[in-house]
């Protein structure tokens, strides 16, 4: 049973490298501008309503297990609700100062709050820092893997310090004794009515992601929607990572940024232009985002790309991609600044092998075949309990 003065439970490693990395993919590929300057999110009802149910699964296993240590330190077995499950990214500005989670009226029902670090203080971060008014301990310094619970109460009043350099990625859950925030019913519900998930035919084109409302993807340091200054987040990740955005079809200034991340385009690097056409600029991200995540494992890949499927760009279309980018990124802030970089390349950037890309597209693709597989197996049982969790599952 934790101390009951400030009662708070520390787990070193409890998540594995692997899972951190994987829920590192699902928020670089689906996020969106967050609830306060500087952070950025992605919930589970944001998933399925992008048409990307089937990255939930990811998130089932991690859940259970939290939720089972949680009652066990804390001496509530079956007495809670998982109210809220999001990653959450705190970029260079963002902070919060002293408050405890139950001290605002909409947050009453709020009994524990848990924060899974997926990546490392000092190495992916800087600041950032969590801090216990009182009891111990008083600071924490997480690595990857590393999770925090406590009671959502004054017992635990804390404060998080201003980011100052790098992306601070946690996992957050929020659990609850009211039922009637049970997060699971809500979620089951809305899964229960899309159509993708009572069929398995034509699985690829049913996991397409679709875009949200630009709004939602567009960042701005006064964290405004005002498309006159700030750039669009999706756009933004990729170029950190070094690729840019190409539209074969014609388009002028005047274009829609809502219009134009619905619009089949192609990716380019340096002088390069890759063959693929991607559906919309959310597809274009995942891919790249897990192409970031799987690139070890796809450097021995055989793949060879036939003759044309790699173009050197023209001057026209080198002015296009320009144009572009003056559509997507617009005033004097930089992406670089607020998304942390870390580089697939060993040997610079025409050093870029587009075979190995190509492999990931194949291997991307049959990622998100077995996660819709294994969500359409498990949703009947779901809707019979109200409850989400996992059911095992074969593959076949």
């Amino acid at each position: 049973m934790a101390e009951s003065d400030h009662p708070r439970l520390i787990l070193k490693n409890f998540l594995s490298t692997e899972e951190c990395r994987e829920l590192e993919f699902i928020h670089t590929s689906c996020s969106t501008v967050g609830y306060r300057p500087n952070v950025f999110s992605t919930t589970l009802s944001h998933l399925i309503a992008t048409n990307s149910s089937h990255l939930i699964m990811a998130f089932v296993p991690i859940r259970e297990r939290l939720k089972e240590k949680l009652e066990e330190f804390f001496d509530c077995a079956y007495e809670l609700v998982v109210e809220f499950t999001g990653l959450i990214s705190w970029t260079r500005g963002a902070s919060i100062g002293w408050h405890s989670d139950d001290n605002r009226p909409y947050l009453k029902q709020r009994d524990f709050t848990v924060v899974c670090y997926l990546n490392s203080y000092g190495k992916d971060f800087e600041g950032g820092l969590f801090n216990f008014q009182d009891g111990e301990p008083k600071t924490f310094a997480p690595t990857a893997g590393d999770v925090l619970m406590y009671t959502a109460d004054s017992r635990n009043t804390h404060s998080v310090d201003e980011v100052t350099d790098g992306e601070r990625l946690t996992l957050t859950l929020w659990f609850s004794r009211d039922s009637s925030h049970d997060e699971d019913a809500k979620l089951i519900s809305i899964l229960s009515q899309q159509n993708s998930l009572h069929s398995s035919d034509n699985v690829f084109d049913m996991c397409i992601p679709l875009p949200a409302s630009s709004n939602m993807y567009w960042f701005a340091s006064d964290q405004s929607s005002n498309q006159e200054l700030g750039f669009n987040i999706c756009w933004a990740r990729m170029l950190v990572l070094g690729y840019s955005i190409y539209f074969s079809q014609d388009m002028d200034s005047s274009s829609d940024i809502s219009e134009l991340m619905m619009e089949p385009l192609q990716l380019a690097r340096g002088d390069e232009l890759f063959y693929k056409e991607f559906t919309n600029i959310l597809h274009a991200l995942q891919v790249v985002q897990f192409f970031n995540w799987k690139a070890l494992e796809t450097q021995t890949s055989k793949v060879k790309l036939r003759a044309g499927k790699v173009l050197q760009l023209s001057q026209s279309q080198r002015e296009k991609i320009s144009g572009l980018n003056s559509t997507f990124l617009k005033g004097n802030l930089c992406a670089s600044s607020v998304f942390y970089h870390v580089s697939i390349d060993e040997d610079g950037e025409h050093s870029f092998d587009w075979a190995k890309f190509s492999a990931a597209i194949m291997a991307w693709e049959g990622y998100i075949y077995e996660l819709h597989k294994e969500i359409l197996v498990s949703l009947p049982f779901w809707r019979t309990h109200q409850s989400i969790f996992s059911i095992p599952f074969d593959g076949s």
